[in-house]
């Protein structure tokens, strides 16, 4: 529950009050890398558009909402851009800082610029960000208010406010670019992670609480429906419709539309991890003496390549409960996946290391497990394999923290391979907590399904017996999706 505990307290679930039902996944890498897969829009006089106040609106002010979760940090030379306003050679931007995830948002013909010093690593819960300016105020602090999870940023590494009484950069020209995941001018300015509930607020500076609000059992901030005015250019982009994911809800018909090339529209990376139900992935945080694989589309697909042994493991544990997921592998043929196994680890170690781990293989005609310590193999049984492994397989991983006797389950293709379930070795019936784990060898790429999002097309979108999780199998009865609302109850 402790786990639990640190993720929520971050901005991660809702208590039942506004739901968010979709997000959509930005990558840089991986299977939607198309480098100009973000969203926009034109806006133009000749349509209707006029910033001015002769219009109901305000060139010199706006406010942004946006909840964004991460699943790269510290990126090279990337600048993962949550918007982009661009217009006559200057923009409106926000972005994380690609060497030290500061969040920084700047506007060129104002000359605002501010950088927090306030870093955000954090890959396993979702943020709320809220960008409000007004470059009509006489105290330059004034003039730009940023909030994170409902409370001020106030210590900033950069700070100028901008010039007073003068035109923001998403208003000075006749016609404005609006991206959402990107700047659209430069190929290292593309989002990495999910973003959801996106707001634009033309003509207004507002405060976070008209867009979230602090529990008050729980003290979380959560979601709020906005109900006010948004002003000419204003728009409200929820991706609930995944045929058309830039369609705007804000009444104004400011859609956006989708660059990528081979994704309709986006309707690809439409997913249901969402601020109100934030579900587990890889985390690209942890790491030890064994290189990580590449993490990408979303945090749910793991790149391996090269000639040595390389880890992933999940941004949740869990210590009680029944637990379900699901993978599949590219490049798989015949036995090769004895170098390339899944399965699951106790967070418990010595010297930075994992203490025990189960995972599982195929080698010459057998399904195995395998019990790890610290890269010693002190352990491993088999059962019938019915057959090679390959990339159209789905696998099902049910593991259950709630028998007597700690055990698991796997499926192939919906059915049970090892039966009723294996029973986990002496080693496993003390540890305390549990995480999904991977590793492997040669070149092969895992594909997580967590429920949350998946590359692969799901033909049954099945889910939990909560209604949570799209999955190509349901899971068994009495097992559930790792997600913030699951683990609220269960975990």
């Amino acid at each position: 529950m402790e786990v639990l505990q640190r993720t929520a307290n971050r901005g991660s679930i809702s208590d039942g009050g506004y739901e968010i039902d979709n997000s959509i996944m930005f990558s840089t890498e991986g299977t939607y890398a198309d480098a100009n897969s973000l969203f926009y829009d034109i806006m133009q006089q000749s349509e209707g558009f006029a910033a001015n106040s002769n219009a109901g609106t305000n060139a010199r002010k706006c406010t942004v909402s946006a909840w964004v979760k991460r699943t790269k940090i510290t990126n090279s030379s990337h600048y993962d851009r949550i918007f982009s306003y661009r217009g006559g050679g200057v923009a409106f931007d926000a972005y994380f800082d690609p060497a030290t995830d500061q969040l920084t948002m700047y506007d060129d013909n104002t000359s605002m610029i501010l950088k927090t010093n306030r870093v955000f690593r954090d890959t396993s819960a979702w943020y709320h960000i809220v960008i409000a300016v007004d470059q009509t105020q006489g105290t330059a602090a004034n003039r730009v208010n940023v909030y994170v999870n409902g409370v001020q940023e106030t210590s900033f590494a950069t700070e100028d406010y901008g010039n007073q009484n003068v035109d923001l950069s998403a208003f000075r020209a006749e016609s404005i670019s609006v991206y959402v995941g990107g700047a659209g001018h430069e190929a290292s300015a593309y989002f990495n992670g999910y973003i959801a509930e996106y707001n634009f607020i033309d003509g207004a500076q507002l405060a976070q609480t008209e867009f979230g609000e602090f529990d008050d059992d729980t003290g979380i901030w959560i979601p709020k429906e906005f109900t006010g005015s948004y002003g000419t250019l204003g728009h409200y982009y929820n991706f609930t419709v995944s045929n058309d994911m830039g369609k705007d809800f804000s009444g104004n018909g400011n859609d956006c539309n989708n660059r990528g090339d081979g994704i309709a529209n986006g309707a690809a990376r439409q997913a249901t991890d969402t601020p109100t139900n934030n579900f587990c992935t890889w985390s690209p945080l942890w790491s030890e003496s064994r290189a990580n694989g590449t993490i990408t589309d979303g945090a749910t697909q793991v790149a391996w390549g090269g000639s040595a042994w390389k880890i992933a493991r999940s941004s949740m544990a869990v210590s009680k409960g029944r637990w379900y997921w699901e993978i599949k592998g590219a490049n798989v043929t015949g036995d090769t996946w004895n170098n390339n196994l899944f399965g699951f680890a106790s967070v418990e170690g010595q010297n930075g290391q994992y203490g025990p781990t189960v995972l599982i293989g195929y080698s010459t005609g057998n399904y195995y497990y395998r019990v790890d310590n610290s890269q010693t193999s002190n352990g491993s049984t088999g059962w019938d394999s019915g057959g090679a492994w390959s990339s159209s397989d789905t696998f099902g991983f049910a593991l259950d923290l709630e028998s007597s006797t700690k055990k698991f389950i796997l499926y192939r293709n919906g059915s049970a391979v090892n039966g009723s379930g294996t029973d986990l070795v002496t080693a496993f019936q003390t540890e305390q907590f549990f995480t999904p784990y991977a590793t492997a060898y040669n070149g092969d790429t895992q594909f997580l399904n967590w429920g949350g999002y998946t590359v692969n097309t799901i033909s049954s979108a099945a889910s939990d017996a909560n209604g949570y999780g799209t999955f190509e199998y349901a899971p068994p009865s009495g097992y559930y999706a790792l997600c913030t609302k699951n683990l609220a109850e269960y975990g």
